[in-house]
């Protein structure tokens, strides 16, 4: 299914999926979509490996994290959350050096919580991993225990790859839902 790209989302300089100052993270460009979901794109390397030319779990799990926990971004960029619950099933190897494609969307919202789904695909549509995931909501300097976060750590990165749209096989998933 053909998405369009509405908003590309800030990364920040040191986290393990987005950060773009950290020599061993994934370095993922998130996207909104017009259909209320959040596309990380990114490449594993050597580094993010587990078995030879194997995506290791963990870093899948971040990723999974990460993207599902950004769609609550998506209509109110102050919005965060912390992780109460992350349920993931792999459903097949995820290769390093080629591009992957993280989808994640809000399947339910309330004033203190917010629960969130998700899935990675390769391009030529496998479904390789997927999760449901909890998050408490809180502000960003309650998260980060400073005030100065969004200024100093949270950017729009001009280096963006500039997507129009993408063809994502799996959009069906929140079908489920």
């Amino acid at each position: 299914m053909e998405v369009k790209v509405t908003k590309i989302q800030n990364n920040s300089k040191n986290c393990i999926v987005c950060g773009l100052d950290n020599s061993l993270g994934l370095k993922a460009h998130f996207y909104e979509t017009e259909n209320g979901c959040v596309i990380a794109v990114c490449e594993g390397k050597e580094e993010h490996q587990s078995y030879p030319n194997r995506m290791h779990g963990g870093v899948i799990c971040a990723l999974l994290d990460e993207t599902v926990g950004r769609a609550i971004q998506i209509g109110n960029p102050q919005a965060w959350g912390v992780t109460g619950d992350l349920k993931i099933k792999y459903r097949k190897p995820v290769p390093l050096g080629e591009k992957i494609f993280c989808v994640g969307k809000v399947t339910r919202d309330s004033s203190r919580i917010f629960i969130a789904k998700g899935f990675v695909e390769d391009e030529e549509g496998n479904l390789l991993a997927e999760c449901e995931a909890t998050y408490f909501k809180a502000s960003v300097n309650t998260i980060t225990g400073t005030n100065d976060f969004e200024q100093t750590e949270w950017f729009f990165d001009e280096k963006t790859p500039q997507y129009t749209s993408f063809d994502i096989k799996n959009m069906n998933f929140f079908d489920k839902v």
